[in-house]
């Protein structure tokens, strides 16, 4: 079939991997589809003749979407399969496709022919996808001797397996604590309370979110807060301790072997920042920004907690959720309890799905009979005029061995004329069938909920690239969560929120009032919120940026704690073991509070238009957003929507919020 006829018959590919229940059957798909792309590999090599689009840069194409998809969909089994057997061969075919997507970027006789390949007559997209390929191939060290090419291959298998390692150490470290009676749980919500009856005279409390959470929020208790705080935070340890010291050391060897001076110097080259002294230099002012208002913050929680403890002077690190919110119910007046009774779960999905359908055109429909990877997958389609976008799966709650945390896993790329985009998300919601009652989210999980959504959105709607490197594997890191961080302010304002935010058992509306408390409620404590974030990105950059030779990587988490976060480091814990970001960002953490940065300044056009449901807004958004992957660069994007380069000003507006 050639291109132009694909072109006309775009298909939902099927994500072969996803189905699958047995390793056996795990490896072998994944070879037979890694052994496909190799074919393909050999046939451009011995390709004869001038080197065309058609020889060179359309079957590259197609290998690479195979590797693409061995690598995405093995990581999503990993991560979420319920049977460790699975898991395990899915973490050996994700090795496996990182592996020879390392040979493809180091394959000489490869780089060759794209070197020769002239699309300087093509189009945009065209030319970009063979720029950004050239480059990658440069910065993997096509161009070193086949001796060096070699140790950079087996630097970076290593490195590979390292990250796989420490990944599934969080991933199976479950902890708990137990307390006696329900009197320690004093103050959490009495749905709560219910779902933790007594097994053998005692009650668990496990530090899977929806139970650590509530208790680092609302527990009077402060040992039952100190207590879990301690699992909460050792999750992997003491295993990781060793895996993150051979990770960082592996990936400082493989920088200094490419001829950079650091990894942090390496990974953001190809950045939107470009270097890592404007990262440095970006958490720099990030810092001097929050300064003020992280100190009067702070302040203000010691100053509340003196009236349970007098003779305090600071906050203990299992202090900081609690106090937040006691400052927020008794300043503001708001109580985040207050809020819980109008987000029932299935409310909350329904309204996203409705937000969002209504701002960029969609229609979302269930579809049935799919084999999935558990049975509380939901699996939908996305529709656009009658038209097919894509699918997405939703796994939406916590169990034993799956990804802890909340995230969105491309599963297929979408490629124009050839296949349609899917992706999963993984979170950790209340469980509707594990709930005595109505299942009842946290303001803070549907801000959370919305902005993986808006990752998911992203993928679909940017799915119809030509080239993969085009396509969202190709966007630039400290971009990709700006649309996500947008998409959450459509869960905070009454606009929309009381579309979807309607009493469980009465069906009123939320409150204006309400909301608008809540409003006020949030900006307590955001120069300390900020400032954390900030600490998080000083902490990622500042692992990856020296030879971490001998390096305690303990002491120096204390260490940058003491500098950017004014809460103490909690001291006999082990934050940095289950700091998930350290392998799949490295040193680019700074991604979040950049693209935050970035987020403000696209909804401070929504802002001026009075209403955050401008369909107009909304579709252009969608067009010069959303829809352009990566087939110009990102500032090109933002500039094309704003009118103007991206500026701080909307961030520092939003930090300076509610200040005193």
């Amino acid at each position: 079939m050639t291109r132009t006829k694909r072109r006309a018959a775009a298909k939902m590919t099927k994500p072969v991997l996803l189905f699958l229940n047995a390793p056996e059957d795990v490896a072998r798909t994944s070879d037979e589809m890694l052994a496909r792309a190799r074919r393909i590999l050999d046939r451009i090599v011995k390709a004869r003749g001038p080197r065309t689009v058609g020889n060179t840069l359309e079957p590259y194409n197609d290998l690479s979407n195979l590797v693409s998809q061995v690598a995405l969909q093995s990581q999503l089994l990993f991560n979420a399969h319920t049977a460790a057997a699975v898991r395990d061969a899915a973490n050996k075919a994700y090795l496996a496709a990182d592996s020879f997507a390392t040979e493809l970027s180091l394959n000489r006789p490869l780089y060759e022919a794209f070197a020769a390949l002239d699309v300087s007559r093509k189009d945009g997209e065209t030319r970009f996808a063979v720029f950004k390929i050239l480059r990658d191939f440069r910065r993997a060290g096509v161009d070193r001797d086949e001796t060096t090419r070699a140790k950079i291959k087996a630097l970076n298998d290593e490195i590979s397996e390292i990250g796989s390692a420490f990944d599934r150490n969080i991933n199976e470290d479950l902890r708990s604590i137990q307390v006696d009676d329900a009197s320690e749980l004093a103050g959490l919500p009495e749905d709560y309370i219910a779902r933790h009856k007594p097994k053998d005279g005692k009650i668990t409390l496990t530090t899977a979110y929806p139970d650590a959470f509530p208790v680092f929020q609302y527990a009077r208790d402060a040992s039952v807060r100190q207590r879990l705080q301690k699992e909460f935070f050792d999750r992997g340890y003491p295993k990781n301790l060793e895996v993150l010291s051979r990770l960082l050391e592996k990936r400082h060897e493989l920088a200094r072997l490419l001829g950079h001076e650091s990894y942090a110097a390496f990974v953001t080259e190809d950045k939107m920042i470009r270097s890592a002294k404007a990262a440095a230099e970006f958490v720099e002012k990030v810092a001097r920004a929050v300064g003020d208002r992280k100190d009067k913050d702070y302040a203000l929680l010691v100053e509340r907690k003196r009236q349970d403890v007098p003779a305090a002077t600071e906050l203990d690190p299992w202090d900081a959720n609690y106090y937040m919110a006691r400052v927020r119910a008794e300043q503001e007046r708001f109580d985040s309890q207050e809020i819980r009774p109008y987000l029932q779960f299935e409310k909350v999905r329904d309204g996203l799905f409705e937000i969002t359908g209504r701002l960029f055109g969609l229609r979302y429909r269930r579809v049935a009979g799919v084999a999935v990877w558990h049975e509380s997958v939901e699996v939908y389609d996305v529709y656009e005029d009658g038209r097919r976008l894509g699918r997405f799966y939703l796994d939406l709650h916590p169990r034993h061995g799956k990804f802890s945390h909340a995230a969105e896993f491309p599963l297929v790329p979408g490629l124009k004329g050839v296949q349609l985009p899917q992706a999963a998300l993984l979170c950790n919601f209340p469980d509707p069938k594990t709930s005595a009652g109505p299942t009842l989210m946290q303001q803070q999980e549907v801000e959370t909920f919305f902005h993986e959504f808006g990752h998911l959105l992203h993928v679909i709607l940017s799915g119809h690239s030509t080239w993969l490197r085009t396509s969202m594997e190709g966007i630039e890191w400290d971009f990709v969560e700006a649309p996500s961080q947008m998409l959450e302010e459509w869960a905070r304002r009454y606009e929309t929120l009381s579309r979807f935010a309607k009493h469980h058992a009465t069906g009123e509306p939320v409150p204006k009032d309400l909301v608008e408390r809540m409003t006020r409620a949030n900006a307590v404590g955001r120069g300390l919120w900020t400032s954390r974030q900030d600490y998080l990105a000083a902490l990622s950059l500042g692992y990856y940026n020296r030879d971490p030779a001998g390096l305690d990587t303990t002491a120096f988490a204390k260490e940058l704690n003491e500098r950017y976060y004014p809460v103490p480091w909690y001291d006999g814990t082990h934050f940095q073991c289950n700091f998930g970001h350290l392998n799949g960002y490295s040193a680019v953490y700074y991604t979040y509070l950049w693209s935050l940065v970035i987020a403000k300044d696209l909804f401070s056009r929504f802002a001026q238009e009075k209403s955050i449901r401008d369909l107009r807004l909304a579709r252009r958004y969608r067009r010069n957003v959303l829809e352009a992957a990566s087939v110009r660069p990102a500032a090109d994007m933002v500039r094309a929507f704003l009118g103007r380069p991206t500026r701080f000003h909307a961030f520092q507006a939003w930090l300076n919020e509610g200040a005193t």
